[in-house]
């Protein structure tokens, strides 16, 4: 149930700043349409650390919802304290939360054993798969390969990782805890046919370009790894333009998915100012991805094109 491409959603926002629900089901239907394999709630991508408690929850109802159960439903797990963590984790399972990923408190900064303890503590005796985040990157700390496998031996639970590393620093995780550990990228899907060669079992990507990733790794999967690195070479540099830090994603990223899906987006500040030159690029990425996803006969999904509106009603979610 874990291998494959899981979306993690943007956060819409109305013209007031409130969420937007219309807007995050209707990103929801798109994205089963261009034939994920997951979906993922309250990640980076998501904006979680600018939302409240009570709109982390709202959006987490809303993702299961509209679900309906069709694909497995992850959601990401923030918190300074164990006990906030297990209160957000009980919350998602109750709301149908397939697996959990952690992300470390970002209060302070500590050695791995600290970490893992506190890991450990969140997931103990809850009977669902957890991963962790590991973005040094974006987080500011992280686990190495063999804190990784530490954490493994403390809970079976962690059978999941939720990296956001190169193609061979995945390698190397991927020898040191392969045969326990399912591990799954991030990085916008940069380097993505290096990291299927090294063992990576899928991806967790925004929807901007998802329709194509999904369409790579099942070429892949069925070993045509020509057509798999042809087309990520013709996808490679939308990725590239948007996968420059968590910020410029969510600015240009959230506007390039926006325009094939036919949403509005509303910042909610702080967010880093659109340039014009910034938001002419991502229209020309925007009608080359839907370009290329026409031409692409038998490609899984949709092509963008004909993507849901905002005016998805929850009438439509009834399971």
């Amino acid at each position: 149930m874990f291998n494959g491409i899981h979306c993690v959603l943007y956060a819409f926002f109305d013209r007031d700043g409130k969420l937007d629900e219309g807007a995050m089901r209707a990103q929801v239907d798109w994205v089963l349409n261009a034939g994920v394999d997951g979906v993922t709630v309250l990640g980076l991508a998501t904006e979680v650390q600018k939302l409240s408690d009570a709109e982390q929850r709202q959006l987490v109802q809303w993702t299961a919802e509209s679900l309906c159960g069709r694909v497995p439903l992850s959601v990401t797990i923030t918190g300074n304290s164990v006990e906030e963590q297990r209160d957000r984790v009980r919350f998602a399972l109750e709301h149908g939360a397939s697996w959990l990923i952690l992300q470390p408190p970002a209060a302070g900064g500590y050695g791995p054993a600290t970490y893992i303890d506190f890991f450990a503590a969140v997931a103990d005796g809850f009977d669902i798969p957890f991963s962790i985040q590991n973005a040094p990157q974006y987080l500011g700390r992280a686990l190495q390969a063999d804190d990784v496998a530490r954490l493994i031996q403390r809970n079976r639970a962690f059978s999941l990782i939720k990296a956001e590393t190169s193609a061979v620093d995945l390698a190397g995780l991927v020898e040191r805890c392969g045969s326990s550990l399912t591990v799954l990228n991030g990085r916008g899907g940069l380097e993505m046919t290096d990291c299927l060669r090294a063992g990576a079992s899928g991806f967790v990507l925004a929807p901007d370009v998802v329709d194509h990733s999904k369409r790579i790794f099942d070429l892949w999967q069925t070993g045509d790894r020509e057509a798999a690195e042809h087309l990520y070479s013709e996808v490679l540099p939308a990725m590239t333009f948007m996968m420059q830090s968590i910020e410029h994603l969510i600015c240009y990223g959230k506007r390039l998915f926006a325009a094939r899906a036919g949403l509005p987006v509303h910042d909610r500040q702080p967010a880093l100012q659109a340039t014009e030159f910034g938001l002419e690029r991502t229209a020309y990425w925007a009608a080359r991805m839907d370009a290329l996803a026409s031409g692409s006969s038998g490609s899984s999904g949709s092509s963008g094109s004909s993507g849901s509106s905002a005016t998805h009603s929850p009438a439509d979610d009834t399971c």
